[in-house]
């Protein structure tokens, strides 16, 4: 049982902000977090945490080691110190994704903020980027409310998928520069597996999203390190500093790698199948078509082709869409449709990657002043017809030959999963709702009754309803209704699938933001084309977590060149099937955009015509694809960002040990506390570590049972560590109880009021021999008594950092190391009652609490002055590149000259020497003026190097306050 006194120095001791190199620091955010400890994203927590006066780090691990997850630490940490202005910037596709990570597993509010949410938020008198909550935006919509995020001093932003941002520095790169100039003073956090594919100067282009003073301008970058001769050495130093990246073959002795193994399921289509294949495929290749609006075409074709590979009748419904809409056409009701591409994007549930792309297009090139064409009504109706025709014609398959191969291949992926003793269960993608609802009741009319349950964007059937509403029923009372329904319902229907249903048909909804561990076999009934996309679908199950093998199955139509040739890129150049890591990087990183990608297939399914061409066409590509994926700069790439220490394993191991102990120390004293303050108030079970709250302290905090530690369930006898770190797939709470976290209601009331503690000067009693294990440094106090006063200091420099400063003596006037008295506080202590401090030693004891706070001010002063030291040293050096530019720049113009003078000499006629002598003029009067402003150059970038190192000086000065939390009387037995 601890004391008042202990309540209130645990209460601040959880709380307390750490220093920026203090390797606590983290143990805030790692305690209120529901993920697996794993020691790579500690080290990049940190990374990103080291320097108060960093703009941000860039972190770069390979696909697969948990970016996300190392950047909702730094996020969490950032929450539990207050500093809660905090942005997600993000592609489009994966916007809820993020939601969801930051909501289940880091209990951290989101708001997904675009268009809709912040009307919505307006018609409430709120601020829409004034949210109690993460706000996560795409690139798109981020741009297009820069000047808002301008006006919001940000505490840090992440940018996710930022190479998709490397060529930011580009003037005509207007998302890049957009965001540039709207966060230049927030800190930022950058994730991405590939940081550099193609050329360094992507490097440079990340750094400037960064900081626009890691480099000079971008002609400086270019003659020190892109050049022939670069110095790759000098920028791999530079790099380290702000770039951090951990591959896998690093982490293999913490994360296990199951396989991937793939099988291919072929089907032979029926004459008639694939007849009406050909003839829809005739109609798409039409050079002019009123079916297919002029704006989004290669959108719209893409579109319809995936539905043509996927069912029967995912294109008869799309063909009376199409014909529908030609109907109102020819009623001259409308000219155009500039929506129709985005319409069978939501009817279908495809891809939002799709949907950027048709919102990325500029409305004006549509623009109304342009004459309108005549509409040809004999076209017009001839199209109707043929649309009406196909569309009957489709709906006349019935059951096609792909659809009974689907049985053919579960029993085939069941089987094998039979062979790894993984459980029955198999994800199913379409990308088509139709194709969806058509499967389902295929499938439980052929042996798989009451085990399939659909999942999609929308999640609104009757079935997912209804699930829904069950698991609110079963949960009700508990903390794990998030409150929002698509969060609530995603999760009720993967419970539903992991507890109850054999089969899980998704749209492309489910390749992102679910992570579904405990299903280790991926069906592609219909196989997109992006491999970034492939890799997203197989990455559900194929992740950290997964206990066995995954096979995926991808079905192939037999009478199809062009889908042949698909499934042999996505094979055999991306690797996507086969291998204990799938997708490389690298390979996947080469792609700029996944949906040009698409495009260029789109291309050679609607120009090729015959096997020939196809086959001619797929192998140039193949070609394009071997030259951009380039071993050079692989190489490179190898050179300037992999970690070559050979204690990087031993390095990795001690700090998951470190953060292993500082956590279970973390938590002890949370639930000592816990159970301290709320013991009149809750009946607690310290073999579960739970209790239950019978009488809440606040309305907003509801009674029930709480948990600590996020896990089903939890083992006595164990640290706490042991326990949080067990080999469950899911990290969630025991059912129908709240998870009990620091940042929670109830956890925030308990550590207030436990500050807020009356702790008059007493006499306590420390039973060293009660301890469970031994405290050599408190032994040796056996029979000694003395005086010990706590001190709370606040030190306010680049950031804020508190300490807790014991000073003590024993009766001999002896002092006490900091050590021993935290020690102290450990063993089993009684109060025996108040006492009277003597002022002569509370005089001794404020001497001794003067000297150690100096001492600590010191400390902290030499840490922020290192602090200081690097950040001047990269000011000088950005000063020394833009020298190094306007030399260069000078250096050239005489090269020229030179060159110049030599043609000259050899000119043959005079003409000809004549306008050379004149381009030699020209240079030199040139030269004459880069001579003069050389110096006046060099004067500028210096007085700017020198005024922001003056301006860092300043911030240097630290401010301080400290306050005396108790004085005790002690005695050790």
């Amino acid at each position: 049982m601890i004391t008042s006194f202990h309540a209130k120095y645990f209460a601040h001791e959880l709380t307390r902000r750490h220093g920026a190199n203090d390797t606590e620091r983290l143990s805030q955010s790692l305690f209120d977090a529901s993920v697996d400890l794993n020691p790579h994203q500690i080290e990049a927590a940190l990374f990103a945490l080291k320097s108060p006066l960093s703009k941000g780090v860039l972190l770069a691990d390979e696909v697969g080691l948990g970016k996300t997850i190392e950047a909702g630490i730094v996020l969490c940490q950032y929450w539990s110190e207050r500093r809660r202005r905090l942005l997600v910037i993000c592609p489009a596709s994966l916007r809820k994704q993020w939601a969801l990570e930051l909501e289940e597993k880091f209990n951290l509010p989101a708001f997904v903020l675009d268009a809709k949410t912040w009307r919505d938020t307006l018609k409430k008198d709120q601020s829409p980027i004034s949210q109690k909550a993460i706000i996560i935006l795409s690139y798109n919509y981020a741009n297009r409310i820069r000047d808002d995020l301008k006006s919001i001093a940000w505490d840090l932003v992440v940018i996710d998928e930022a190479h998709k941002l490397r060529n930011a520095y580009r003037e005509s790169n207007k998302i890049g520069q957009g965001l540039r100039w709207a966060l230049e003073d927030s800190r930022k956090l950058l994730l991405t597996a590939t940081p550099l594919q193609n050329s360094l100067l992507e490097l440079y282009g990340l750094s400037t999203l960064i900081d626009e003073h890691l480099f000079g301008d971008v002609n400086a970058f270019r003659s020190q390190y892109v050049t022939a001769g670069g110095d790759l050495d000098g920028l791999r130093q530079r790099l380290s500093g702000f770039c951090r990246r951990t591959l896998r073959n690093q982490v293999t002795e913490y994360i296990r790698y199951t396989e991937r193994r793939a099988i291919t399921q072929p089907f032979r289509p029926t004459d008639d199948e694939h007849k009406l294949y050909e003839a829809v495929t005739a109609f798409l290749q039409r050079p002019n078509s009123y079916a297919i609006p002029k704006r989004q075409r290669h959108l719209t074709e893409l579109i319809l082709r995936k539905l043509l590979a996927s069912s029967s009748l995912a294109i008869a419904g799309t063909l009376e869409t199409m014909k529908l809409r030609l109907e109102v056409l020819r009623d001259e009701k409308i000219q155009d449709d500039p929506d129709f591409a985005e319409q069978l994007l939501r009817d279908e549930d495809i891809e939002e990657d799709l949907l950027d792309e048709i919102l990325s297009i500029d409305p004006l090139e549509d623009d109304d002043t342009t004459p309108k064409p005549t509409i040809d009504r004999k076209q017009l109706k001839e199209e109707i017809d043929l649309l009406t025709q196909l569309a009957a014609w489709a709906r006349s398959i019935g059951t096609d030959t792909k659809t009974r191969s689907l049985l053919s291949a579960l029993e085939i992926g069941f089987q094998q999963l039979a062979t790894t003793h993984a459980q029955r269960k198999a994800l199913i993608f379409t990308e088509s709702r139709r194709t969806q609802a058509y499967l389902k009741d295929y499938l439980e009319a052929n042996g798989y009754a009451g085990q399939v349950v659909q999942f999609s964007g929308t999640n609104n059937t009757p079935e997912a309803t209804t699930i829904y509403q069950d698991w609110l029923t079963a949960n009700q009372g508990t903390g794990r209704i998030a409150g929002s329904r698509d969060i609530d319902i995603r999760t009720a229907l993967i419970e539903y699938f992991r507890d109850q249903a054999s089969i899980m048909i998704a749209t492309e909804a489910a390749a992102e933001g679910v992570n579904i561990q405990f299903c280790s076999l991926v069906i592609n009934y219909d196989l997109p084309w992006n491999p970034q996309r492939v890799e997203q679908r197989i990455g559900r199950c194929h992740r950290y977590g997964q206990q066995h093998d995954v096979v995926v199955i991808n079905f192939l139509n037999e009478r199809n060149d062009a889908d042949r040739r698909v499934l042999e890129l996505l094979t055999e150049k991306f690797n996507l099937f086969n291998g204990v890591f799938g997708a490389s990087d690298d390979v996947l990183g080469s792609i700029e955009s996944g949906v040009d990608f698409e495009k260029r297939i789109l291309t050679i399914y609607q120009q090729c015509r015959t096997p020939t061409e196809i086959e001619a066409a797929f192998k140039a590509l193949q070609t394009e694809m071997d030259e951009r994926i380039q071993a050079r700069m692989i190489d490179t790439r190898k050179l300037l960002l992999e970690n070559f220490d050979e204690d990087v394993h031993e390095r990795l191991r001690l700090q998951l040990k470190d953060a292993k102990a500082q956590l279970d120390r973390f938590g002890k004293r949370f639930w000592s506390l816990t159970y301290f303050m709320l013991q009149d108030r809750a009946q607690f079970d310290d073999v579960a570590l739970a209790f239950d709250l019978t009488q809440p302290p606040k309305p907003d905090i509801a009674a029930g049972r709480y948990h600590l530690i996020s896990k089903t369930t939890p083992h006595a006898n164990k640290p706490l560590l042991e326990v949080a770190e067990d080999t469950s797939q899911e990290v969630r709470a025991e059912f129908g109880a709240f998870l009990y976290r620091l940042s929670h209601p109830l956890g925030e009331f308990v550590i207030d009021q436990a500050k807020a503690l009356e702790t008059p000067s007493a006499h306590l009693v420390f039973n060293v021999s009660a301890y469970q294990n031994r405290l050599l440094v408190v032994e040796t106090l056996r029979g000694k008594s003395g005086y010990l006063t706590l001190m709370a200091l606040a030190v306010e420099s680049y950031e804020r950092e508190e300490y807790l400063l014991f000073s003590a003596i024993d009766n001999q006037g002896l002092p006490l190391e900091q050590e021993t008295c935290e020690k102290l506080f450990n063993c089993a202590t009684t109060v025996s009652g108040a006492v009277v401090i003597p002022d002569s030693i509370n005089q001794r004891l404020d001497a001794e609490a003067e000297r150690h706070i100096k001492a600590t001010i010191s400390q902290s002063l030499e840490a922020n002055n290192k602090h200081f030291n690097d950040a001047r040293e990269k000011l000088e050096k950005w000063a020394d590149d833009l020298v190094l530019a306007a030399e260069k720049a000078l250096k050239d113009t005489k090269e020229q000259i030179k060159i110049l003078q030599r043609q000259a000499r050899l000119a043959t006629n005079l003409e000809e020497q004549y306008d050379i002598q004149q381009k030699i003029l020209k240079l030199e009067k040139q030269q004459r003026r880069q001579r003069q402003e050389i110096f006046q150059v060099e004067d500028d970038i210096i007085a700017k190097r020198d005024g922001l190192i003056d301006a860092l000086e300043r911030r240097l000065t630290q401010k301080t306050e400290s306050k005396r939390l108790f004085t005790i009387e002690w005695v050790v037995i």
